[in-house]
């Protein structure tokens, strides 16, 4: 047994809840004063009590160091009651196994076999979709009368993407959505209920099921997409048949679509909030792959993530048992002043670096590149063909998801058009093609887990 003592329940030290209506629609006042208050705090609101680290080098540090931190810690989240784990017993052994939630040597092995599908030269090739795409979308849209920017393409565009790199039929992509909806409310939940547990288990198994479907097809026709580098490393004997192999599938589809589709929709409300910001980048379009970092920043679309204490410790003179729940508050160490200055100023020609809405460390995220390029494409069509586009709504209206911080709606105008390829091209669409739309490699800063 441990020789440290347990954690004492203490009040908040917001004096008030944490996580509150406040909180959901904008956390980053409580942010600044759980900073203030300390680099690290015990809270029962968070999955019946963790420590919160508050500071950008505590959660860096959490974050890279796997020796200390597990970053296996689904058991206790999906187990929660006695009831549950006889109905749950299916989804926690799926769950469980996702590349984000399992440490190395494991968790090297299979991040090894998918970092090939992630490589620039290989997502170069996706560029030309992508961009068709996304023009499609906006084609689709009336700007003049206004449309939801959320629903005309930032929830439907990561997916698709994501489908593309994995050679999912067009025909079979209709769920995809709604399977991931349910699972960010699962993980998205400080204390998930039961209710929410149980649709997040007939999601990830009916994502699980149809790539059960997919699978023995995939393997008589083996191209150059991700589902076929897991089954040929699967025939090596590098990823495990059944349970591992299923999971990876269906955490990548999930994984792409709700970071990107909030870093989409955060990302320009942010910049509609801030005209000044929004006509530079009409300016200066050279500066968006530095804006596209710093709107993540500013808003991260992950706003914190676990790890388990793999060994006891002492933090910040607070000892840390075996088996406790970390919380590192991503989005609070993005906006840290030790770490950045005038954190809570949007600024598109920042290039200060340590950016974590992607993690850090081993678990970074695997797909930060393709994000990242998303953006880049959308908000660079964005800013081209709609150069007056502004919020139909004041006040934006959030999802309420505490981890996946996104919108729900985010309405928005065009008073003048300037056309898809009939329009006059921008110099960023120049840029873009003479570039071949570079993006950053695998290894940026990211959020795996």
């Amino acid at each position: 047994m441990s020789a440290l003592p347990m954690p004492v329940a203490a009040p908040s030290p917001l004096g008030r809840p944490i996580i509150d209506a406040a909180f959901r629609a904008d956390p980053y006042p409580a942010y600044a004063a759980l900073r203030e208050a300390g680099p690290i705090h015990w809270s029962e609101e968070f999955f019946g009590g963790a420590w919160l680290l508050t500071r950008h080098a505590d959660v860096e540090a959490v974050l890279r160091d796997s020796v200390r931190f597990s970053a296996q810690r689904t058991g206790g989240w999906v187990m929660q009651s006695r009831a549950a784990r006889g109905e749950l017993k299916d989804f926690q052994q799926l769950f469980a196994r996702a590349m984000l939630f399992v440490d190395a040597p494991d968790h090297t092995r299979i991040r090894s076999v998918l970092n090939a599908g992630f490589r620039n030269d290989v997502l170069q090739q996706f560029v030309p979709a992508i961009a068709q795409r996304v023009d499609a979308l906006l084609d689709a849209v009336d700007a003049d009368a206004g449309f939801d920017f959320m629903q005309a393409l930032a929830r439907p565009l990561p997916a698709e993407v994501m489908a593309m790199l994995m050679d999912i039929p067009a025909a079979d992509r209709g769920d995809f959505i709604a399977w991931s909806d349910d699972l960010a409310a699962f993980i998205g939940a400080p204390m998930p209920s039961l209710d929410e547990a149980r649709r997040a288990r007939t999601s990830l198994l009916a994502m699980s099921g149809y790539f059960e479907q997919l699978v023995p097809q995939r393997r008589h026709a083996l191209g150059d997409d991700l589902v076929s580098r897991l089954l040929r490393a699967e025939a090596a004997g590098d990823i495990q048949p059944g349970a591992e192999l299923l999971a990876q599938c269906a955490m990548l589809l999930f994984a792409g679509h709700e970071t990107t589709r909030n870093l989409l929709g955060n990302g320009l409300q942010a910049l509609l909030a801030d005209p000044a910001s929004w006509q530079r980048l009409q300016r200066e379009p050279a500066l968006l792959p530095g804006a596209v970092r710093e709107l993540l920043r500013f808003d991260s679309p992950v706003q914190y993530t676990g790890r388990r204490v793999a060994a006891d410790l002492v933090l910040h003179g607070q000892p840390l048992r075996r088996g406790e729940l970390v919380v590192a508050l991503i989005a609070s160490a993005n906006r840290d002043p030790a770490r950045h200055a005038e954190p809570d100023r949007l600024d598109v020609a920042r290039r200060a670096g340590g950016l974590l809405s992607f993690g850090a460390g081993p678990h970074v995220c695997i797909g930060a590149s393709l994000t990242l390029m998303e953006a880049e494409i959308v908000f660079g069509r964005l800013l081209r063909r709609f150069p007056a586009l502004q919020r139909l709504d004041a006040q934006p209206r959030w999802s309420g998801n505490a981890v996946y911080r996104g919108l729900s709606v985010l309405p928005v105008q065009a008073r003048s058009r300037v056309g898809g390829d009939g329009g006059q091209r921008g110099s960023h669409d120049r840029d873009l093609e003479q570039r071949g739309c570079r993006v950053r490699p695998a290894s940026v800063d990211g959020l795996d887990g």
